[in-house]
């Protein structure tokens, strides 16, 4: 990826990544709890992908943003049932799905003008009760089983976010527990050609882990008001 006229912060990680092993890795940048004035600055540089974690603040900024016709928007937080038909109209990419029924509700509320949702399934690494996802391969099978049978989306791969630490080694474990999840989906005969892992604290150790889709805030924006 190469894109000119850069912020320091952005073209640093354009540059790891063009220099690791991933070198085709997609930098998405998380802009929640950001104003739409910094994804327009990032627009302005040449980046496309943005993601956000909140649907009304997702909703806010996709109506903020309109005149913007090829940013790609990714969905990667935790979905409320409610909440799915803003995912299902305005998202492009969807990074945290879990459960059939929201796979369902996506699927019956996903505009025919629109091609096929790509999704993800999320994969709790971390083994933590406070973060989402599944954690057997029977489970993941079963959820990429269902969602085989929606027209409506489209399977392309797993997404997991690892424990928060500086432990370099523990994160490396959860990246490679990742890895063969993924390789056991294709086994099975599933699209897994995307990996969704790496944020701000690990995307280093994640770009020698395959990834895919690099997830990145706070190293491209600065430090988030969670008070806001």
């Amino acid at each position: 990826m190469t894109l000119t006229n850069l912020n320091k912060p952005l073209q640093t990680i354009l540059t790891q990544v063009n220099k690791s092993n991933s070198p085709h890795a997609k930098l998405i940048a998380v802009s929640k709890f950001f104003p739409s004035n910094n994804i327009v600055a990032l627009y302005n540089d040449g980046l496309r992908d943005f993601a956000e974690s909140y649907p009304q603040e997702f909703e806010q900024k996709i109506h903020e943003l309109s005149h913007l016709k090829d940013i790609v928007w990714h969905f990667i937080g935790n979905i409320q049932s409610n909440k799915t038909k803003i995912i299902a109209t305005h998202a492009d990419y969807l990074h945290s799905l879990t459960k059939q029924s929201h796979a369902k509700r996506l699927n019956e509320q996903r505009p025919l003008i629109k091609p096929p949702l790509q999704v993800m399934i999320e994969v709790n690494i971390s083994n933590e009760d406070n973060k989402h996802g599944l954690k057997s391969l029977e489970e993941i099978l079963a959820l990429a089983d269902f969602i085989k049978q929606l027209p409506k989306l489209n399977l392309i791969g797993l997404m997991g976010m690892a424990s928060h630490t500086k432990d370099s080694s523990l994160i490396n474990q959860q990246f490679n527990r990742i890895n063969e999840l993924s390789a056991s989906l294709r086994r099975n005969g599933y699209n897994s050609s995307e990996l969704s892992i790496g944020t701000s604290n690990d995307y280093l150790l994640a770009l020698n882990h395959s990834s895919t889709m690099l997830r990145i805030g706070s190293k491209i924006f600065g430090e988030r008001n969670y008070d806001k």
